[in-house]
């Protein structure tokens, strides 16, 4: 995705709010939280971009505006409490396709922001159309015989339901037959519920399709590390950045993410294998399978009728991830290369038009084929060349900077990194193969930052004279150096204003300078929490509702092993049954060895035995009532030693959202 994995409910957070305690804020020492304007460096490094690619092929934007059906001259979308959930509005006032890069922008980017503003109802083939700009990702409408299919269906109720009807504004009302979920990451089911009920789902009014493990993998990458995942997504997503030449500009896959609750519907039919056909009110589709590419489990679909080709987010017009800033597993290049050799030679021979989740489509054989060839040979040449370097002795850092894409996919514009990198997908890679350590004994054990930063300073004279030079150096334009050292000095004293202002000035003008959208947040946000200290308020819902009621209940006892501390554990063993009465399904928990461990079936001997539904049990996972509430109002019933179960509730970690990055 985009979103991938972590439910991305951000919540509006205001930009004021801060903590100035020793939890990572500025300790009482007064920052300089003045935005800067872009240095005589940063202009020069964006004057080079703009001198050597080719701006004047304007392709993109024919493709981008092709086929407008409708718009709504304003684009604000608020939930049923007046609360926005999305607003185009904010970059509306700054970018526009008539309007030069700011100096604070790299052109390469810029160029994409103006892009994606393109937004409204589109037609893309016959009987088929997209919304384009209501979400980071696009909705899609095929028209059946009787009514609409759709493909997938944003992040929130509340921009799903507003594409939806803007459908029906312009091609006339239609009744939802089926949706599908082209895969597993919140930007491609979240807004379900926005335009489907369960009654109709239910009946089998409406199919819910997805490919094979969707629910699996969707519940997963939300729940097990979903709380670093989503403090992390601030930060890729630039969720607190305002919308200026001097913030958030565009996150690569679209402009941003909308901030309603995600929700979930669990499919009725599955897809399992490639070449799986299906007819729906009138239209013929075909699956091909692509599990471990861009999200684990995946699925694009041809539909011989039109001649179309919808590639999901296997092809974006970007460079994608390997590896998600936010935080994720690493995806196999390799192997995403390999499906698009398949879609090439299964599907290219008979496709005139290929469209997907982002993004503007592309008409034409021949140049979808071109295309097709350089994503799947931008992601090959990621993975060859890396794994080349890598058997020649280099690491992460040392391939990152050697890399270099050759011209002929490096000035094509659909592999620019706009939201994966050249530089962070090849150590992606590396790291893929040969893990965290990089073979140096000096790195098998280092010091972690804030005992390292302390001996950094010692050594290298000072703070003062650290200081002095780092401050030469800025002058210089060397800010992947400044932020380098001087992280070290904020790690030994959080409380130097001075080390903090210069590395959010530095901070800063990296993210001026960086092409892809979330680099550019990601430097951004942190020039913004050195400031003005960690926010303290806003966050990611991690676990919605829907996501919590898909959890089998042996996923909600990995999830508690992963909550348990382990040293407080440790000495303590604690045997507790608990029988699902709706389910039919009894477990045998057991705390031992400072770790949990849970089986099917009763355990012959227990501390205590609690009978409850799995929908009492989502209610005490989602904070929404204590076990002591509901053992009063009898949805529970605990046989056995009441302490044993309070011991055990004792043991659980409630993690908190707003923890340090750029602070220790």
């Amino acid at each position: 995705m985009a979103v991938a994995g972590v439910a991305t409910t951000l919540i509006a957070a205001c930009n004021d709010e801060t903590n100035s305690g020793s939890s990572g804020g500025s300790g009482g020492v007064k920052t300089d939280n003045s935005v800067k304007g872009a240095t005589e460096a940063t202009k020069a490094a964006n004057k080079k971009v703009l001198d050597s690619l080719p701006f004047n092929e304007r392709s993109d934007f024919e493709d981008a505006q092709r086929n407008l059906v409708g718009r709504p001259d304003t684009l604000t979308i608020k939930n049923a409490d007046g609360g926005v959930v999305w607003d185009l509005e904010e970059y509306k006032k700054y970018i526009s396709d008539d309007k030069p890069a700011p100096d604070t922008v790299n052109p390469s980017l810029w160029r994409n922001a103006q892009l994606c503003m393109e937004y409204g109802l589109f037609k893309v083939a016959d009987r088929i159309y997209q919304v384009r700009g209501y979400d980071l990702s696009n909705i899609t409408f095929i028209q059946g015989d009787t009514g609409w299919i759709v493909y997938d269906t944003l992040i929130s109720p509340e921009t799903a339901k507003a594409a939806l009807d803007l459908a029906n504004q312009h091609l006339g009302a239609r009744p939802i037959v089926a949706v599908i979920h082209s895969h597993s990451h919140v930007d491609h089911y979240g807004g379900v519920r926005g335009i489907i009920n369960q009654a109709d789902v239910d009946s089998g009014k409406v199919k819910v399709i997805a490919p094979q493990a969707f629910v699996e993998d969707a519940v997963s990458e939300n729940v097990i590390a979903g709380n670093a995942m989503g403090r992390r997504a601030v930060y890729m997503y630039g969720a607190l950045l305002p919308r200026n030449a001097e913030g958030g500009v565009n996150g690569g896959l679209g402009m941003t993410v909308s901030t309603g609750l995600p929700t979930l519907v669990i499919p009725t039919d599955i897809i399992t294998t490639t070449g799986q056909k299906m007819t729906i009110d009138g239209v013929d589709l075909e699956f091909q399978m692509t599990p471990g590419t861009e999200a684990p489990t995946e699925m694009n679909t041809f539909f011989p009728q039109f001649k179309a080709m919808w590639m999901a987010e296997n092809t974006t017009n970007t460079m994608h991830n390997l590896l998600t800033l936010r935080g994720a597993q690493v995806r196999d290049a390799r192997i995403w290369a390999k499906f698009l050799d398949d879609t090439i030679n299964t599907y290219g021979p008979n496709t005139e038009v290929k469209f997907q989740s982002h993004h503007w489509p592309m008409w034409g054989h021949d140049k979808i084929i071109d295309y097709w060839k350089k994503q799947r040979d931008m992601y090959k040449y990621i993975h060859d060349q890396s794994v080349r370097l890598m058997n020649n002795g280099l690491v992460g850092s040392e391939i990152a900077e050697e890399i270099q894409m050759p011209p002929e996919l490096g000035n094509f514009w659909p592999d620019r990194g706009y939201y994966g990198t050249l530089k962070h997908n090849s150590r992606a890679v590396y790291q893929r193969y040969m893990g965290w350590y990089d073979g140096n004994p000096s790195d098998l054990d280092d010091l972690p930052p804030e005992p390292a930063g302390k001996k950094y300073v010692e050594y290298m004279g000072g703070e003062a004279a650290i200081l002095d030079k780092a401050k030469k150096d800025f002058d210089a334009g060397n800010y992947r150096w400044t932020a380098m050292v001087l992280k070290h000095v904020v790690f030994a004293n959080p409380n130097n204003a001075d080390a903090k202002n210069l590395l959010a000035d530095s901070y800063e003008q990296m993210g001026y300078q960086a092409e892809s959208g979330p680099w550019r947040s990601v430097y951004l946000q942190g020039a913004y929490e050195l400031r003005n200290g960690v926010p303290t308020s806003g966050g990611t819902d991690t676990a919605s509702p829907d996501t919590i009621a898909a959890m089998p209940p042996e996923m909600i006892f990995d999830y508690l092993g992963v909550r348990l501390n382990g040293p407080k554990a440790a000495g303590k063993k604690i045997l507790l049954n608990v029988d699902f009465t709706d389910l039919k399904k009894q477990y045998g928990l057991t705390v031992e060895n400072g770790v949990l461990n849970y089986s099917d079936g009763l355990l012959p001997q227990s501390d205590a035995t609690l009978k409850l539904t799995k929908a009492t049990m989502n209610d005490i996972q989602m904070g929404k009532v204590k076990l002591n509430a509901a053992i009063s109002a009898n949805n529970v019933t605990l046989d056995g030693n009441k302490q044993s179960v309070e011991d055990f509730i004792g043991l659980m970690d409630s993690f908190p959202f707003w923890f340090n990055i750029v602070t220790p």
